[in-house]
């Protein structure tokens, strides 16, 4: 226990003076330094038994490439100038880039937006490759040639997914629950080509405007606006009614 103490305090000590070292001489530690140090610590927490917390810069590292990955390309069939992304992107032409034409989803499931600020017709954009618009676009009756903004879904389980659909604004009325995939909504049961409000108990789902897959795309995450979709204003800053006909559970 004394052995412990005492090397704990000595690794406390030694990274203080680093830090005070570095700082003086206006210097900033190399990151296998840094690496090699932190591993250092977490090998003598893990053996004196005490809980030790990683900098999640070094997790990353340590665990591989990040979870939502994906490359953007200017033009069809992954030409021109492209670009790599781990997280969410609010304005491609703030990075000098005219449009997006083709992009690679290497991690993640991700949603692309028409306009900047994540506004306009949205789509989803799953794990695979897309040569071109109409590989996001699919069988939209809304198609774009250009992405201008994109950001991952976090909260994709496509192993535990529930959704509440209501016949009625703010959650009221019949209420139909779900746990898989419907192709077409009429035909299982729904009586209405209308869902006025949905919520979203858990993961993150994509909403149709037609029968099999077809037509606006709405994606409802459990982590936007706490799951709740009141009224069809909510799905997308472009929904002009709340006709939805088919929803699926989006691959992660």
């Amino acid at each position: 226990l004394l052995f412990s103490f005492l090397s704990l305090s000595i690794c406390s000590f030694l990274s203080l003076f680093l830090n005070f070292v570095f700082i003086d001489l206006s210097l900033s530690p190399s990151p296998s330094f840094t690496s090699s140090l932190s591993l250092l610590f977490l090998s003598h927490a893990v053996s004196s038994g005490q809980t030790a917390v990683m900098n999640p810069q070094l997790e990353q590292v340590q665990g591989g490439a990040c979870q939502w990955r994906l490359t953007v390309f200017e033009e069809e069939h992954y030409q021109g100038r492209s670009c790599h992304f781990t997280c969410e992107c609010q304005n491609i032409l703030e990075r000098d880039f005219r449009k997006i034409r083709s992009m690679k989803v290497e991690g993640g499931a991700w949603v692309g937006f028409e306009y900047p600020e994540f506004q306009g017709q949205q789509f989803v954009m799953e794990k695979g490759d897309y040569p071109c618009s109409q590989a996001w676009s699919g069988n939209s009756s809304y198609r774009t040639e250009n992405l201008l903004s994109f950001r991952p879904v976090r909260c994709a389980n496509h192993s535990d997914s529930k959704v509440t659909l209501y016949e009625s604004e703010d959650f009221q009325g019949h209420k139909f629950e779900i746990c898989n995939d419907y192709p077409s909504l009429p035909a299982m049961g729904w009586c209405s080509k209308e869902v006025p409000s949905i919520k979203i108990n858990s993961g993150a789902w994509v909403a149709y405007q037609f029968p099999g897959y077809r037509g606006y795309q709405y994606i409802l995450e459990r982590d936007r606006h706490q799951g709740e979709f009141r009224n069809y204003n909510d799905y997308s800053t472009q929904a002009h009614s709340s006709q939805i006909q088919s929803i699926r559970r989006i691959q992660h």
